[in-house]
């Protein structure tokens, strides 16, 4: 029997397994897909590239900072760096990539991956979850022990996390509600080379505002991309594709010429799907011995960037905690936080995305255009700038009682470190920046280290720093540490 059972293997069902075996639970991890997903791009917020980081992973090694983020589209770029983040701009990655680098960082740490399975029942008692799956594939390094094991009498652990995306299997089949607002519109995401260009294509990667455009009913961003490629994301006002719908390259060809005239001629698709704004979200992310993390736990509009960026934060603040309760060393309501914590950030996320979704419908009067004119000059201030971009990079997420910590220089006895280095391998840290005595009730449930620093916000102080990068007070060390 494993410990936990992860169902979905996008990021945040990898980047939770890597979290939990990183903490010496036995996890193992069902996917449906036989192989990686489509190249779609994504983009890294300064939050999740921090988040990545505190592990040893730093994906801006990997890629070339991209355009700044925005918000609606809206034509005001969001200063991240008031923010104090060694990230202070929005990564330009592919989905096939993240997957890549959280499987092999996954793996690495002991994690098993079977792909090529479709969960087919699910069994919950007091004790723990039987899943049932037809075959599949395992992949797992160090080498996997054998065949995978014979599913007669299914698969046994005791925790099973739902990270298997929007149409999650898990939860239809355990039957919990999923509330929330259904689709107005579909769109339409395609990765396209381009045989030709006229004038009006554009030239290099730019702020969002500048890569839109809207004609004849159609609206589109286009963007170039690192690999001669562009993401084109289209949508139309008088066609409406059905979710599931083929992207055909017919379809693809007839968008650009409207858009982007007849001299921009389509060299080939080379991969596409279709997304819509449908907004939903579980009451409860915790049922029983089954919990769900990513857009198996919420979906929402895809404006801003938010959603890969959202399941990563998921998985990190989940991981520590759920390995604890599987230790057995957790204090008594930890897992509880896990809720208590993410669910009020994802609805933050839903109420923004849906005022996103105001300000770019394509069919918006002079009200909202109005309403536009005065939100771009807020825009502009660096208060209210501070405040969108805090909203849409994940900096300015707080919890109640946990702040973020910046990744701080530090001077040690060992010599000169940063407080991300002290976080790679999941625990928590009693950060002494002082001459502070201990907590009461400090035995070694956290790494205990003195340092310096030149950071005159923090130097002197004590900081207790969870294994998610969020400070509380180290008076409730027994809280959070037990």
């Amino acid at each position: 029997m494993t410990d936990v059972l992860i169902a979905g293997a996008g990021p945040t069902g990898l980047l939770l397994a890597a979290e939990l075996a990183l903490a010496g639970v036995r996890v193992t991890v069902l996917e449906r897909r036989s192989g990686p997903g489509l190249p779609r791009p994504v983009g890294l917020q300064p939050r999740t590239a921090e988040l990545l980081e505190l592990r040893g992973l730093n994906p801006a090694d990997q890629q070339v900072d991209g355009p700044s983020g925005h918000f609606a589209g809206l034509p005001v770029a969001l200063d991240h760096s008031v923010w104090q983040t060694r990230h202070p701009r929005v990564l330009n990655r592919t989905q096939d990539d993240v997957e890549a680098m959280l499987a092999t960082h996954a793996l690495a740490l002991g994690a098993v991956i079977e792909r090529g399975h479709e969960v087919t029942a699910v069994d919950v008692d007091a004790d723990g979850v039987t899943i049932h799956r037809s075959p599949g594939v395992r992949v797992a390094e160090p080498p996997a022990r054998g065949e995978a094991p014979n599913d007669t009498d299914g698969l046994r652990a005791r925790w099973l996390v739902a990270c298997d995306g929007a149409h999650s299997t898990v939860r239809r089949l355990l039957g919990v509600p999923f509330p929330g607002r259904t689709e107005t519109s579909v769109a339409t995401l395609a990765h396209i080379r381009l045989a030709a260009a006229s004038a009006l294509v554009p030239a290099r990667a730019a702020h969002f505002s500048q890569v839109t455009r809207q004609v004849g009913g159609y609206w589109s961003m286009l963007t170039p991309l690192g690999d001669g490629g562009h993401r084109f994301v289209f949508g139309s006002t008088t066609r409406q594709p059905g979710r599931d719908a083929p992207v055909s390259d017919t379809e693809v060809t007839e968008a650009l010429t409207a858009l982007y005239g007849a001299e921009t001629q389509l060299g080939e698709v080379y991969g596409a799907s279709r997304f819509n704004d449908a907004t939903r979200q579980l009451e409860q992310y915790r049922h029983g011995r089954v919990l769900f993390a990513g857009d198996a736990a919420h979906i929402h509009p895809p404006l801003g960037g938010q959603g890969l960026n959202l399941g990563v934060q998921d998985a990190m603040n989940l991981g520590w905690k759920l390995a604890a309760t599987v230790r057995g060393t957790a204090p008594s309501g930890l897992l509880d936080t896990y809720h208590a914590e993410r669910h009020p950030a994802a609805e933050r996320v839903l109420r923004h995305t849906a005022a996103q979704r105001v300000f770019t419908a394509p069919d918006r009067g002079e009200n909202v255009e109005a309403l536009r004119e005065i939100v771009i000059d807020l825009m502009r201030l660096p208060d209210a700038n501070r405040y969108f971009s805090g909203l849409l990079s994940g900096l300015g997420l707080e919890y109640p009682g946990a702040r973020r910590v910046p990744d701080l220089d530090l001077t040690t006895a060992a010599g000169r470190t940063r407080l991300s280095a002290l976080l790679h391998g999941g625990r928590g840290v009693l950060l002494d920046l002082g001459d502070h005595s201990t907590p009461v009730g400090f035995t070694g449930q956290v790494d205990h280290v003195r340092a310096a620093t030149a950071d005159p916000g923090y130097r002197g102080r004590l900081l207790l720093v969870r294994p998610d990068g969020y400070a509380v007070d180290p008076a409730e060390l027994g809280r959070w540490f037990g």
